[in-house]
Formats: structure tokens, C-alpha cells, sequence
């Protein structure tokens, strides 16, 4: 029985490649890093760049045994916000906008040096909707807070998740 057992788990190993305990696939690399995004966007302020990084940073993190590496990791990313679009939604019968949606854009850059076709450049998008009665620009970091979950999760899934 023990033996069968010990097939079953050499099997299981050797089909499903390199992943970390949570599902991250790492491709055996042990570090990444993760260059700060710049704001090419002109709406786009250095602080919220610095929000989105910082986000990504965080979700690979908690969802990878990968180290973060200041230099250049085994696997790296680098990205630029290029789009901060803000458009009226739910228009009322006044024509005034219920809310509006502001969506953020960032074009990212993942280079696994492990593996050079799982490397990739490509553009995320999210956005959230904010009532048309609150000032973005005072609550601008709370909107880049919750963006930049969103979009470490997509560029996360993309890079690392193997979905």
C-alpha cells in the first residue's frame, strides 16, 4: 500500500510542474522584484503609481513563497499608468450623472527569466464606480487603494496564477 502511495505522489509531482504551496506557479524561481510604476498618465499623480506598485508587491507577497528581491528577481515586473478615464454613468432623467466610473490602466511588463515564454507585456484595466456627489480628488487615494487590488489580482492571475 505504502508503495502505491508513493506513485500516486511522484506522479502528482512530476505533472503539475513548478507551483508554490498556494498555487502560485513559480516556474522554481525563488525571488522576484518589482520595478515602481510610472505615471505616464497626466492625471495620474507618482503617489498612486507608487499605490499600484505597492499593491502588486503585497498580492505576490501573501500569495507566493517568492522573496522579494530589490534588484532584479527571477521573476520581475514593470509597468506605467497610462489611463485615468472618468466617465458619467446612471444618468438621471435630469441628465446629471448618478456616478461616475473611474478606470485605471496600466500597461505591465512581466519578464520570468526561468521561463522566457511565460514573459509578457500587457495592459490591465479596472475601475470602480464612485457617486457623482463625492470630489475624486479628495478621495483619489481610496480609489487608487481599491483599483490597485483589483489590478494586482488580474496581473497576479496572469503571471502567476496559471488560470
Amino acid at each position: 500500500m505504502m508503495k502505491y502511495l508513493q506513485i500516486f505522489v511522484i506522479a502528482l509531482f512530476m505533472g503539475c510542474g513548478v507551483y508554490s504551496p498556494y498555487g502560485a506557479a513559480t516556474s522554481g524561481a525563488t525571488s522576484f522584484s518589482v520595478s515602481k510604476f510610472e505615471a505616464i498618465h497626466p492625471l495620474v499623480s507618482a503617489t498612486s503609481a507608487l499605490s499600484i506598485t505597492e499593491a502588486l508587491v503585497d498580492r505576490v507577497q501573501r500569495q507566493s513563497v517568492l522573496k522579494l528581491d530589490s534588484d532584479k528577481g527571477a521573476l520581475q515586473f514593470s509597468g506605467k499608468v497610462v489611463g485615468w478615464t472618468v466617465q458619467p454613468i446612471n444618468v438621471q432623467g435630469d441628465e446629471t450623472a448618478g456616478a461616475n466610473r473611474v478606470t485605471i490602466t496600466v500597461d505591465v511588463v512581466y519578464t520570468n527569466t526561468i521561463d522566457e515564454k511565460l514573459s509578457f507585456q500587457r495592459n490591465f484595466s479596472r475601475f470602480v464606480d464612485v457617486p457623482s456627489s463625492d470630489d475624486l480628488f479628495s478621495i483619489e487615494d481610496q480609489i487608487v487603494d481599491e483599483i490597485g487590488v483589483l489590478l494586482s489580482q488580474d496581473i497576479f492571475n496572469s503571471s502567476l496564477g496559471n488560470w
